[in-house]
């Protein structure tokens, strides 16, 4: 990752979290979301070895199922182009699911479990053999490990002066995160006591500025170079590795031109 970059955390779990992204132009920004969503390698099925189908359901529309069965992916294991096998035998009476899908390497294995496939009735079975590659949403939507990736500016609030003791006390809201610079003038609305420097996400303070800082004149600010993503994953690796992963494809994207250039 560039060391001009900063990422911080907001809050996360393991498939969605949002983060502050500093020291970087709008168009880096958008170029990060963009990586995320094309741009960061993840294993898919990509071909489907039928052995025996007796189900209601024809093969192509098993082949696209297993297709959007998101894999978990570990960062820097596999090259473009590299392929594992799986394989998957059901029989009925019962229902064929993602976590019935076994892969020769131990590494890989659907990141949903219970992601339902079909459906079998007595004396039915599916049986298939198929092999996973590792590309990019370039190639095809079933390649994206960010499923869901936005951003707006980070904000801070400044303080103006007191509201007139008969203005209209109504909301004023905002959404998204701001980065705390008035906290001798902020209510404790999370649990937390106000310090500069802090990142508050607005739901703290239901999206009202006037519940943050009661009585009080205020003006929004963008913080420049400094953008919030809240970013949603398929499981198929951490959203820590994602975002490492998309900041880096950027730049080596950028020494290649780089080099072109300068041939």
């Amino acid at each position: 990752m560039n060391e001009d970059v900063e990422v911080e955390f907001v809050d996360h779990t393991e498939r969605e979290a949002r983060f502050v992204l500093r020291g970087v132009t709008p168009a880096f920004a958008n170029g990060v979301r963009r990586a995320m969503l094309a741009d960061v390698p993840t294993l898919a099925i990509d071909t489907v070895r039928v052995i025996e189908n007796t189900s209601v359901m024809f093969d192509e529309q098993i082949g696209l199922r297993l297709g959007l069965v998101p894999l978990t992916t570990p960062l820097g294991e596999f090259e473009d182009g590299d392929s594992v096998t799986l394989s998957l035998d059901v029989e009925g009476p019962n229902t064929a699911y993602s976590g019935d899908l076994v892969c020769e390497d131990p590494m890989v294995e659907p990141a949903d479990r219970n992601v339902p496939i079909i459906d079998l009735k007595e004396d039915q079975r599916l049986q298939i053999e198929a092999e996973a590659v590792l590309s990019t949403g370039r190639d095809h939507a079933k390649h994206q490990g960010g499923v869901g990736v936005g951003y707006r500016h980070l904000q801070w609030v400044e303080v103006v002066g007191d509201r007139g003791e008969f203005d209209d006390d109504e909301p004023e809201v905002l959404r998204g995160v701001i980065e705390e610079r008035a906290a001798e003038h902020a209510v404790a609305t999370d649990g937390e006591e106000p310090t500069d420097g802090q990142l508050v996400p607005t739901e703290a303070f239901d999206h009202d500025l006037t519940v943050r800082y009661p009585g009080k004149e205020v003006v929004v600010h963008d913080v420049p170079n400094a953008f919030v993503f809240n970013v949603e994953s398929d499981g198929s690796m951490p959203i820590a590795d994602l975002v490492a992963a998309s900041i880096d494809s950027i730049g080596d994207r950028a020494g290649a031109l780089e080099e072109a250039v300068s041939l």
